[in-house]
Order: structure tokens, then C-alpha cells, then sequence
């Protein structure tokens, strides 16, 4: 469901196509909410038979842009405001950690390495994408760049966090 007011969201701030979606999927929310060409294309036709979208400008190819419509900005002002996040308890990264005994000391060093690399790797693909915006003054834009921030500190707090638990031992 989440999808869905994503893509408001993100027709809220300017019309787009599919494709156009996908991009500012990829650049906005990439460390937020993913979500693929299908899915995305699939949402866009759910939207416009709900009449939370209308198809605005029909390009060549078929390329079709679409605007949010006065009754999907009541619905994501409706989501926004009325109703509360599902706040997910569901870890698998930790979940795999809570067992690491199970399993040989090295692996479960690398299990452990595993996660410091993934954060850095991750860390560094937003500053690489924080660098290569030219970040406007415009609502989008900052609210976009505090997303951007905490996904910055979640990869850092991992990093951090995955070199502290090797030295702690948490294995046989």
C-alpha cells in the first residue's frame, strides 16, 4: 500500500511517466522504498482507475505522463496525517546474529564483516548521490535531503555497529 503514496508523493511535486517514476524511485527514495518497473507501471493503472491520477500528456511511443488528481492529494493528505506507519519488528540481519553460535567463529566473523561492508558500500553510494544532486530550495528537495540524511546515519550506525560486534565475541 505504501507504493501507492509513494508515487503520490512523488506526482504531488510535478507530473511524470512511468519511466520517470522509476527514476526518482531510484534517485529519491532509492534508500527509503524501492520499487520496480512492474510494480510501478501496475500502480500507475491502479491510481488511474481509482481516479487518483489522470493521464495529463500523451507523448510518442505511447509515453504517457501523469498528474495527481485533487481526490489523490486528498488521499495522501489523508495517509499522511490520519494514519499511523506499520512500525515492522522484523530484522533478518539481526535475527541471523541472534544465532551466530551455531556456526564456525570465521563465519560468523564474516557474517559480521559482511554487514561493516555492506554499510560502508552503502554509505558511500548516498554521499556519491548527495554530491551528484544540485539540490534546490524547494520543499521535495529538503525533505528529500533529510531522507537522504538518515539513510546516511542508518548505514554509518551499521558500520559502526558490525565493527563493535566483532570485538565483542558473539560466537564460539
Amino acid at each position: 500500500m505504501s507504493l501507492r503514496y509513494a508515487m503520490l508523493g512523488l506526482l504531488a511535486d510535478h507530473p511524470a511517466s512511468g519511466y520517470d517514476l522509476l527514476q526518482r524511485f531510484k534517485y529519491s527514495l532509492a534508500n527509503i522504498w524501492s520499487a520496480t518497473q512492474s510494480q510501478i507501471y501496475t500502480e500507475l493503472t491502479k491510481l488511474a482507475e481509482a481516479e487518483l491520477v489522470t493521464v495529463s500528456d500523451e507523448g510518442p511511443r505511447g509515453r504517457k505522463e501523469y498528474s495527481i488528481t485533487e481526490a489523490g492529494l486528498s488521499d495522501l493528505r489523508h495517509w499522511l496525517t490520519e494514519t499511523e506507519p506499520k512500525q515492522t519488528n522484523r530484522n533478518e540481519l539481526l535475527l541471523r546474529v541472534f544465532f551466530l553460535g551455531v556456526i564456525p567463529r570465521a563465519r560468523a566473523e564474516e557474517y559480521l564483516t559482511g554487514i561493516a561492508t555492506w554499510a560502508a558500500e552503502g554509505h558511500a553510494e548516498l554521499i556519491s548521490l548527495e554530491e551528484s544532486i544540485d539540490w534546490d530550495d524547494d520543499e521535495f528537495s529538503r525533505n528529500g535531503h533529510l531522507a537522504l540524511e538518515w539513510g546516511k546515519r542508518f548505514f554509518a550506525m551499521n558500520k559502526e555497529w558490525a565493527e563493535w560486534a566483532k570485538k565483542q565475541k558473539p560466537y564460539r
